[in-house]
Parts: C-alpha cells; sequence; structure tokens
C-alpha cells in the first residue's frame, strides 16, 4: 500500500515550491501576517468574489504589493469600488453566473483551465477561508474537498485557527512543524458511515479503533512533541485538523 506523504511548509511562507501551488481567497476575515505566508508559498492567487473585498481591506495601503491573477465568481459580493480598483490594475475579473457551483469551485475550474492550457501538472491547492463563519458554506468546505479528491493530488483549507485537509483511505504520513501547528488536532469521519483508524505520533493514539458520528470522533486530540510525523491508516476517507499557532 502507498504511503501518502504531507506537509505544511506553505504556512511559513516556503517559497522553494511556490511554482507547484495555487492560492484561492475566500471571503472570510483573515490576518495579513497568514495572508503573507500563503502568497510567498503559492505562485497563483484567485480571489473568489467577496474574497477580492477581504485581499483590499485587509492590506490597505499596501494592495499594489500583493495583486492577485484573477477575480471569479457571480459577483455578487464584491464591491464596486473594489472591483474598479483591481481592473485599473489589470486585474482580470470575471463574471460567472452558473448557479450550480459555488464561487470557490469556480475557481477551482479556472486553476484547471490554466493547467490544460499550459500544459502542467497540478497544483496543490490553498484555500484561504472556508473553515469558520456560517455553518453552511463550512459544510460545503468539507463537501468539496471530500469529492475533489477524487481528481485533485493535495488540497488544503487554512484559517487563522486552523489548517485541514482530506486523507483518502489507505495509509499517510503527516510531517509535524511544532513551530507553526499548535496542540490540538483531530481526525473527523465526515461524508462517511464509518471508518477504523490506525494512528502513531499522537497523545492519544488509536489502534484499529471504528469512528463514527454514532460513536468515537477523535476530537481534541494533542500532536505529541517528542514526534516529528504523523501516521495515520483509514480504511475510508477522514478529514484531518490541526490547530495553528498564534
Amino acid at each position: 500500500m502507498t504511503l501518502h506523504s504531507w506537509d505544511t511548509t506553505f504556512l511559513r511562507g516556503d517559497e522553494s515550491q511556490a511554482r507547484d501551488r495555487a492560492l484561492i481567497i475566500l471571503n472570510q476575515p483573515f490576518s495579513v501576517a497568514l495572508l503573507e505566508n500563503l502568497w510567498r508559498s503559492t505562485s497563483w492567487h484567485c480571489c473568489a468574489d467577496g474574497g477580492a473585498n477581504r485581499l483590499s481591506d485587509v492590506l490597505g495601503d499596501r494592495r499594489k504589493e500583493l495583486l492577485p491573477e484573477l477575480i471569479k465568481g457571480d459577483l455578487d459580493s464584491l464591491r464596486p469600488d473594489v472591483k474598479v480598483y483591481y481592473e485599473q490594475l489589470g486585474v482580470p475579473v470575471v463574471y460567472d453566473d452558473d448557479q450550480d457551483s459555488t464561487d470557490l469551485m469556480k475557481c477551482v475550474a479556472a486553476l484547471e483551465e490554466k493547467e490544460r492550457a499550459e500544459g502542467k501538472e497540478q497544483h496543490d491547492i490553498i484555500i484561504l477561508g472556508g473553515l469558520a463563519g456560517r455553518l453552511d458554506q463550512t459544510i460545503h468546505t468539507l463537501s468539496y474537498l471530500h469529492k475533489l479528491r477524487h481528481k485533485r493530488r493535495r488540497v488544503f483549507a487554512v484559517t487563522d485557527d486552523n489548517v485541514g485537509w482530506v486523507l483518502d483511505s489507505g495509509e499517510h504520513e503527516i510531517t509535524i512543524d511544532h513551530t507553526v501547528l499548535g496542540e490540538t488536532c483531530g481526525l473527523l469521519p465526515v461524508g462517511i458511515d464509518f471508518t477504523v483508524l490506525t494512528t502513531r505520533g499522537l497523545r492519544w493514539n488509536l489502534t484499529e479503533h471504528k469512528s463514527s458520528f454514532d460513536g468515537l470522533v477523535s476530537t481534541s486530540n494533542h500532536l505529541d512533541p517528542a514526534h516529528q510525523t504523523v501516521y495515520v491508516k483509514t480504511t475510508k476517507p477522514i478529514w484531518w485538523t490541526a490547530e495553528l499557532r498564534s
């Protein structure tokens, strides 16, 4: 069985693999510090509709320093002043009225079009937002990343509080940067009836343990500072989450 490797070096502003990563900014609050790290770690930057408002507001007078390659969505949230500002600087603002896709889905579609046109391998996708605010929007993020696992190699969702992604069925090794990640983590059986989990590198490890919403859910588990990696074996797809240090 293939061992899938994961790391979160993008949280530290790692530029060494930036060309292989894309950033999609959603319409949710975020800090300048997190934005700057993720921006440096990525080579293509897209705002999903009102995400452009967030980018503009958080940067203020520094807006020209971080210009996205694209703003896309149904544009029901994009403020007129923000639209005009970015258009004047040459940023494409694309209206897409497809009511069967969310703004996030439209941005992912735009990235896939870019990859096909350039004959480029897949980017890792970093989504800024999606795990906070309205519950229905959070559920959409959980659902959409669960579906994306069928066609995308790596998709992460990040807020100032958490980072999370889907671990597909199989074995995984997650490199843990304890200077960036906080103590708490979780293994969440979202979108499945149950899974059987085995872990190493956590404070409370599991061995062939059944996990489901009707039974045990490993929330508020802790990363073990004595270990630099976490091993997870799961029989079905799950969400892995870890808190970020302030």
